[in-house]
């Protein structure tokens, strides 16, 4: 896979810089052809455009040089110091040739005063960077004409600041295909760490959940057989759940409903009348879904910390589906005593990891208010559904 990526990324870069240069070569082509339609005396000569294309080719194989050579030790081994001083020694060969390789045109034939044919060189344009020196000459005086030392022109500048133009483009697109192969990356491994540790999580979900099932049935054997018996029935729909539900990124909402209703029917069966227990959710539901046991980590806690023995004490559990919004209320009494150690936030590591959930999953867009009375707890957690 990651092989295939980096062949697909390969041929997208290449392809941008065939589509370059075609478009380079073409150039010529197509202004010989405007100026042939525009004048009736052009013609369409081949040579001028052999002659820009050998200019070209030039350019062409030192930027095929710098792209699989030299663009690699900057952007890919980030060899900084190794790739400007080659980068140097190019410009500074090419300079050279620039200077020594001028075109000199062919001598044309005039005639002399004597009428007899010869041959002169034309001279070059002229530069008035390449005035002729004077220096006094061993005689007269008068000063000698020099010939200045070779000193680029307007062209050679040219075309060193178009080489070097290809150079800094074939730098730039390396290093956006490289940025964008590192997001890729930085995303996958984004994406791998999400995964692995709401993984984490839920396995510490699944232990806990049944570790306070098992301790309800181990109470209901020596107070009600009978009772206990319809608990592991209850316990077995829930466990079914849980193994093959409790795994996936999301489950219908229908399902986890149900999964609180058993869970809360169990509890039913364990305490007395003194306990009032509420439960309120909604019959029919659309094909909405949400990650699974997330809620249930909040009513477990409510029959944790807020159910006592000796005195009256309450559990309300309520959700409710407004368009593509859950809301979830839970709200019990609290027990005089504390029945946490000292320190442990109220909840433990139960409310924890739905907490790191929560975050991982929705970052931003769910909001969870806790309020803790004096005598009562309450949670109202209100996320986004699929």
């Amino acid at each position: 896979m990651e092989r295939e990526y980096w062949l697909k990324q390969s041929r997208q870069e290449n392809l941008v810089y065939l589509v370059m240069w075609s478009l380079l070569f073409l150039a010529p082509i197509l202004s010989l052809y405007v100026r042939t339609i525009s004048y009736a005396d052009a013609t369409f000569e081949w040579a001028e455009v052999f002659v820009v294309w050998k200019r070209f080719a030039i350019y062409l194989a030192l930027f095929l040089a710098h792209n699989f050579l030299l663009a690699p030790l900057l952007v890919h081994r980030h060899k900084r110091l190794t790739y400007l001083s080659v980068v140097a020694v190019i410009l500074a060969v090419f300079t050279f040739y620039q200077c020594n390789s001028r075109p000199v045109e062919p001598p044309k034939p005039v005639r002399s005063h004597n009428k007899e044919l010869v041959f002169k060189h034309k001279r070059p344009p002229h530069n008035p960077s390449h005035r002729p020196e004077f220096r006094p000459g061993p005689k007269d005086g008068r000063r000698a004409a020099v010939a200045p030392p070779p000193i680029i022109g307007e062209y050679d500048i040219l075309a060193i600041v178009v080489l070097i133009l290809l150079f800094g483009a074939n730098v730039g697109i390396k290093g956006y295909y490289r940025s964008r192969d590192d997001h890729k990356r930085l995303a996958e491994l984004e994406r791998e760490n999400l995964e692995q540790q709401l993984e984490y999580l839920r396995y510490q979900v699944n232990p806990h959940f049944f570790m306070n099932t098992l301790n309800n049935i181990h109470a209901l054997v020596d107070i009600d057989p009978e009772k206990a018996k319809d608990t592991i029935v209850e316990l077995s729909k829930m466990m079914r759940y849980v193994l093959y539900e409790g795994d996936k990124q999301h489950v219908l909402l229908f399902y986890e409903l149900d999964f609180i209703r058993h869970y809360v029917a169990l509890m039913q069966l364990r305490y007395t009348d003194k306990v009032k227990i509420t439960l309120d959710l909604p019959q029919e539901v659309t094909d909405y879904k949400m990650p699974p046991l997330i809620l249930i980590t909040f009513i477990e806690n409510a029959f944790k910390h807020g159910i006592s023995y000796q005195y009256e004490s309450f559990v309300e559990v309520k959700v409710l589906v407004e368009g593509d919004k859950l809301r979830f209320f839970c709200r019990n009494s609290k027990s005089p005593l504390p029945t946490s150690p000292k320190g442990e936030e109220k909840g433990g590591i139960g409310l924890a990891n739905v907490r790191k959930r929560l975050d991982l999953l929705y970052g931003h867009d769910y909001t969870l208010d806790i309020q803790d009375d004096a005598d009562v707890y309450s949670v109202e957690l209100t996320l986004p559904l699929k």
